[in-house]
């Protein structure tokens, strides 16, 4: 095997521009992980923080940006008893996705489900970690609840929007476009709110005749808290994954209590592998089997070359994609 590989290295703290092509030695496998030969690399929100110095990478992980990838194992490390050489998996990584080779934790790797093509596969293990995590786990949506998703046609909101639809719940999801709406509608939302056009407590309130809904996923943060504990029924949960609109905000202690509401979050990339892998075991069980059979996909927009980095990211900035960002090697 060559010592050489082609990898996207953040050159300073900044824009897209800071993103560039360079030659990095293979990573080698540590005892418990993989070498990944990848095919096709995610690209996500935290990739974004990243380049701009406010996320960065946890102790002892990579500092090339990239959290999911798909490819063939080409090596295993030591301890490695349930992957082999030329296993098609996808995985979620600490960092190191944007680059022809990379390592992963064994626990943390997934097959790639029938009939997935590498790019599908790719944009599979942060989403599906971060929503089965947050909005089944933490969240505790169950058959029959309702649940508000803001930004419906982010990677995040469309694998939110099919698997709750799949387990039997209702969906209500924002998005900023009539276009992004229709989608949202077309992956099984039951209505759709244009947040450029109209007020989502108000149509929470139409839609649910008053009661709200019972479970809130929101990456804004900010303006949105107090708005979001509006649109909650009694005894509703709101998970927090981001903070697009900022950190602070006003908090109403009493109808946290008048409504016995839970307010709860959680970020993915610093947790131990421990933590992940019991995420991985859980998603193997219930959602694959969905993934397996087509009744859940994910939603690719568009796919670059991995040299087109610095476009992919000048993308996501825009907002006007749907769903999926995906490199290819």
């Amino acid at each position: 095997m060559k010592k050489c590989m082609q990898a996207i290295e953040i050159t300073q703290f900044g824009g897209p521009e800071e993103l560039a092509l360079y030659e990095r030695e293979i990573p080698v496998p540590k005892t418990g992980e993989v070498l990944i030969k990848v095919a096709a690399a995610g690209i996500n929100a935290p990739d974004l923080l990243q380049r701009k110095g406010k996320y960065p990478p946890p102790p002892g992980a990579s500092d090339i940006p990239g959290l999911e990838v798909a490819g063939e194992v080409v090596r295993v490390g030591e301890h490695v008893t349930q992957l082999k050489v030329g296993d098609k998996v996808c995985a979620l990584l600490a960092g190191g996705g944007y680059a022809e080779f990379a390592v992963a934790s064994a626990d943390l790797c997934l097959p790639i489900p029938d009939s997935f093509s590498m790019v599908e596969a790719a944009a599979l293990p942060e989403t599906f970690f971060t929503v089965w995590h947050n909005v089944f786990e933490r969240g505790q949506l169950t058959a029959g609840e309702t649940l508000l998703i803001h930004g419906g046609t982010s990677g995040i909101g469309t694998t939110a929007i099919q698997l709750a639809v799949a387990k039997g719940a209702t969906v209500f999801a924002t998005a900023g476009t009539k276009e992004k709406c229709d989608l949202c509608l077309k992956l099984g939302a039951s209505a759709a709110i244009n947040y450029n056009e109209e007020d989502f407590v108000e149509k929470i309130k139409i839609f649910t005749e008053n009661e709200g809904v019972n479970l809130i996923l929101d990456m804004v943060g900010g303006d949105y808290f107090p708005r979001n504990l509006s649109c909650l029924a009694v005894e509703g949960r709101l998970v927090q994954i981001g903070m697009q609109h900022g950190s602070a905000s006003e908090i109403s202690l009493w109808q946290i209590m008048s409504k016995r509401l839970t307010i709860t979050g959680s970020t993915l990339r610093a947790r131990s592998v421990e933590d992940k892998a019991k995420i991985a075991a859980a998603l193997k069980e219930k959602v694959w089997p969905l993934l397996n059979s087509d009744v859940v996909k994910p939603v690719i927009h568009v796919v670059f070359p991995l040299v087109e980095a610095k476009k992919a990211h000048q993308l996501m900035e825009s907002g006007k994609h749907a769903g999926k960002i995906i490199l290819t090697t």
